[in-house]
């Protein structure tokens, strides 16, 4: 239920983190007027112009940020746009009532419907997180985004955003600044889900990445890149992207070349664990994802290897999910993932909090202190002691207005 207009919100939980801290505290209470945090503290009371909530049980900290989703299903890329956009609604929901109060999506193959899904959410036509949006994901003929060469070959129509050379580029990304896009995101290898690009390979020259680096600087944008191979991650970071995602065969010696330029690693592993898994399931590999599951086959040893590989790094790792290959119901199972492969709960829930509004460049967002953005969930349980509280999701707020007081399953 939200709250009545012009009152106040009085929340009192058993402990809260700020995200600042290296823990949680006890016996403080969060004062939320006008969508944002007006104060902490151990003294504070309700006046008539209050609504008061009671957490117990819970753990209040800043609402979680998910750095890498994509909320247009692919398998409706050649369905009507208006169709695909509303299959993002149910998407929305479902992440805003998990407890991610703000996401960034890193783009579609062709379309940029999710800069109309920002406004819309904006506008509050529809229930969702804050939307920071890549509209689409720039690759060449052949790369990770080509999602249907054979359409291209039989029919000369292509689906993805397709583009190589200087020329090609600097207008790709100067189309998608006009369309609207916070970020800029391009494919600088293949991956697992690629029609033709290999895990391994690489899909720009250096003088490519610098291309599409340079001409979004020159607009103000940032770059995120879907890079897997070590050459593709280090060309990348020469080219000064701000984010590389996922970078599972990055070496420790690339790893710490990105700490040192201040580059973000969004490492998405519960994705790949979630189809490593599965690999001996034969009901789940559908006929469609047979050439999914022989390069799953083929890279299952190096890609264990290279989920471990980070942990051991001091890379800034960010918190994203690529939600959308995988129900985002859960999104929340890469918290316990990060664990398995070694990172602490402070670095991790830092990467889902602090961590990852630094990447985004958005002070007002991921700490709960006062006036920050008034983006909050409140978990049953301490996720310090079990993480996977971060699943048991008691109370979400967002911009100050309480959103759900029902508890979601995990």
């Amino acid at each position: 239920m939200p709250a009545s207009p012009g009152r106040d919100l009085l929340l009192r939980p058993d402990r809260i983190w700020d995200a600042v801290q290296d823990g949680p505290v006890t016996e403080q209470a969060v004062l939320v007027r006008d969508g944002r945090i007006a104060a902490v503290g151990h003294h504070l009371t309700a006046t008539a112009q209050t609504d008061t909530v009671a957490m117990p049980g819970c753990t209040l900290m800043p609402g979680f940020i998910d750095c890498h989703v994509h909320l247009l299903d692919e398998t409706a890329e050649t369905a009507p746009s208006a169709y695909q956009a509303l299959t993002a609604v149910p998407a929305l929901r479902t992440l805003l009532h998990h407890g991610f109060t703000t996401v960034r999506d890193l783009g579609s193959a062709h379309l940029p419907l999710n800069v109309s899904l920002r406004r819309a959410v904006q506008d509050a036509l529809i229930e969702g997180p804050r939307i920071i949006a890549a509209p689409n994901i720039l690759s060449p003929p052949g790369g990770h985004s080509d999602k249907a060469p054979e359409l291209a070959q039989r029919y000369g129509h292509q689906i993805g955003t397709l583009a190589d050379g200087e020329h090609e580029l600097r207008r790709a990304v100067r189309e998608q600044s006009r369309a609207g896009a916070d970020w800029i995101k391009f494919a600088g290898s293949g991956g697992f889900t690629s029609a033709v690009a290999s895990p391994d390979s690489t899909s720009y020259t250096q003088a490519e990445m610098h291309t599409i680096t340079d001409t979004a600087d020159d607009l103000g944008l940032p770059c995120a890149t879907h890079a897997l191979s070590d050459r593709a991650v280090r060309r990348a970071v020469a080219a000064g992207v701000r984010s590389v995602e996922h970078g599972y065969f990055a070496t420790a010696t690339t790893y710490q070349t990105m700490k040192e330029a201040g580059i973000f690693l969004v490492p998405t592993q519960y994705v790949q664990t979630y189809f490593l898994d599965r690999l001996d399931d034969d009901s789940f590999w559908t006929s469609d994802r047979a050439a999914m599951r022989r390069t799953y086959r083929a890279h299952a040893e190096h890609l264990r290897e290279g989920l471990q590989r980070p942990a051991r790094t001091g890379v800034t790792m960010a918190f994203g999910t690529d939600a959308g290959l995988f129900p985002y119901a859960d999104n929340w199972r890469e918290f316990p993932t990060l664990m398995a492969n070694g990172f602490s709960s402070l670095r991790v829930l830092r990467s889902a909090t602090s961590t990852a509004a630094a990447l985004l460049k958005r002070p007002d967002l991921g700490t709960l202190t006062p006036d920050t953005a008034a983006d909050l969930v409140a978990v049953e349980g301490n996720p310090f002691h079990d993480i996977t509280a971060t699943g048991r999701i008691r109370h979400v707020i967002q911009n100050g207005r309480l959103i759900t007081a029902h508890p979601t399953t995990s």
